[in-house]
C-alpha cells in the first residue's frame, strides 16, 4: 500500500525527501559534502547561531537538564519558562502569555479552546496547515474565504445568524506567498459583525513593525485584538510558540488547551535561548534594518531578471514556476550551482502554483545575494523561465 502511494507521488512530481544538512543553519550550509548558500530558512535575523543564544541554552541545560520531564501541570514550571512568558507579555504589550512546544501545537490547542460546536469559523484560504487543522478539530462549522478577499468574507458574515459565535482566522504574514493579511480592514469587519479574530503572527514576530513586535504593530492594530499567537522558531531562532493575551485568557488556556495540558514542556534550553533572542530583538534594531535592506535588494534583482512572484511584502519571496516537475528541475539546478532553495509543491500550495520559495536573512551578505541572483539567472535561462 505505502509503496504504491509513493510511486503515485513520484509520478506526480510531489514526492519529498529529507536532505542532510551537516552544519549549523547559517547563510551558508554544508549539504552532501558541499557548501551552498541557504535561501530557504525562516531564521530571518540570524539568531539561531548567535553566541548569546548558545550561551543561554548551555547555561540553562547545565542548571535544569535537557528536558522538562512532563507537562507543566504535572511537574511544575521551570524558571526559564516563567521568565520567557513574562518577557513575551512585556514585549507584546499584554498582561500575560503562554508558551507551547510548537506553533502547530499552539494552533490546534488554541482554536478549539476559542470556539466549538454551534460556532462558525471563517478562515483565509491560504492559512497555515496548523490553523486549518485547529479549525477542523474545534467541531465548529468551517468555511474558507478566498485569499484576502474581504468582499467574500463580509458576504459570509452577513449571511450568518447575528447571534452566532464567529471566529475569523488568518495568518499575519502568509508563509508561502509572503504577503500580508489586510488586518485593519479585516478587524473593522469583525467589529461590525461582532466576530472575533485570531491572527497567527509566526512570520511577523521579530521582523514586522518598528520594534519587531509583529504584523499587528506594523498595521497599528495591537490595541484592537485581545489575543494572538506567534512562534519562536523563525525570527527568534529557537523553537516553540506563544499565545499573548489577558491574564484571564491565558489562565483559561492553561485549563482548556489540550495541546498544552497533555504535552511535555519545551526544553529549558529553548526557553532560555528565546529570552536571549528577545533581548537582541530589542537592543539590536540594526539586524532588522539589515534584513529589510537585503530583502529589497534581492527582490529588485529577481524582478529585473524577469521572474514572477507574488504580492510579497516580507522577506519571503516566492519565485513562481507553476508546474511541479519544472519547479523540481529548477530547485535541482540551483543546488547544482550552489544555492539551496527547495521547490514548494501541492498540497503545501494550490495546484499550478509550484514555486521556489526563497527567504532572505540578516546574515546574508551582498556578495552572497549577488551570487544567488547570478545563479537564478543561469538556471532561469537554461530552463526557459526568463
Amino acid at each position: 500500500m505505502f509503496d504504491e502511494r509513493l510511486r503515485q507521488l513520484a509520478a506526480q512530481h510531489l514526492l519529498r525527501r529529507l536532505r542532510l544538512v551537516e552544519s549549523e543553519p547559517g547563510a551558508v550550509v554544508s549539504i552532501e559534502g558541499r557548501s551552498v548558500i541557504l535561501m530557504a530558512s525562516n531564521n530571518y535575523l540570524g539568531l539561531a547561531t548567535h553566541p548569546a543564544l548558545k550561551k543561554a541554552a548551555i547555561a540553562a541545560t547545565e542548571r535544569f537538564g535537557v528536558g522538562a520531564g512532563a507537562s507543566r501541570l504535572v511537574t511544575g514550571t521551570l524558571p526559564p519558562h516563567a521568565q520567557l512568558e513574562t518577557e513575551l507579555a512585556r514585549f507584546k504589550g499584554t498582561e500575560s502569555s503562554l508558551v507551547f512546544s510548537s506553533g502547530y501545537l499552539a494552533n490546534i490547542g488554541l482554536i478549539p479552546a476559542l470556539i466549538g460546536d454551534g460556532g462558525l469559523i471563517l478562515a483565509d484560504r491560504l492559512c497555515h496547515a496548523s490553523l486549518i487543522d485547529g479549525c477542523r478539530l474545534s467541531g465548529a462549522d468551517f468555511r474558507v474565504y478566498r485569499h484576502r478577499d474581504l468582499t467574500q468574507l463580509e458576504s459570509l458574515l452577513a449571511r450568518r445568524s447575528a447571534r452566532r459565535e464567529t471566529l475569523i482566522v488568518t495568518d499575519g504574514v502568509f508563509s508561502m506567498d509572503g504577503d500580508l493579511a489586510p488586518l485593519p480592514e479585516l478587524i473593522a469587519l469583525a467589529e461590525r459583525y461582532d466576530a472575533r479574530v485570531l491572527v497567527d503572527d509566526a512570520h511577523g514576530t521579530g521582523i514586522m513593525g518598528t520594534h519587531g513586535r509583529g504584523t499587528l504593530e506594523h498595521f497599528g492594530v495591537e490595541s484592537r485584538l485581545p489575543f494572538h499567537m506567534g512562534t519562536l522558531g523563525k525570527a527568534l531562532g529557537t523553537s516553540g510558540a506563544y499565545v499573548a493575551g489577558s491574564a484571564d485568557f491565558i489562565s483559561y488556556l492553561v485549563n482548556t488547551a489540550r495541546s498544552f495540558i497533555y504535552t511535555t514542556a519545551p526544553p529549558p534550553a529553548s526557553a532560555a535561548a528565546s529570552l536571549a533572542a528577545l533581548d537582541l530583538v530589542r537592543t539590536e534594531p540594526e539586524r532588522r534594518a539589515r534584513l529589510w535592506n537585503h530583502r529589497h535588494y534581492f527582490y529588485d534583482g529577481l524582478m529585473e531578471l524577469g521572474f514572477r512572484t507574488t504580492d510579497t511584502r516580507s522577506p519571503i519571496i516566492p519565485v513562481l514556476i507553476g508546474d511541479p516537475q519544472k519547479a523540481l528541475a529548477t530547485a535541482d539546478r540551483l543546488l547544482q550551482l550552489g544555492v539551496f532553495a527547495p521547490a514548494i509543491r501541492p498540497p503545501t500550495v494550490p495546484r499550478e502554483t509550484s514555486r521556489i520559495r526563497t527567504t532572505v536573512t540578516a546574515e546574508h551578505t551582498r556578495e552572497q545575494l549577488n551570487s544567488v541572483l547570478a545563479t537564478f539567472k543561469q538556471a532561469g535561462e537554461e530552463l526557459r523561465l526568463i
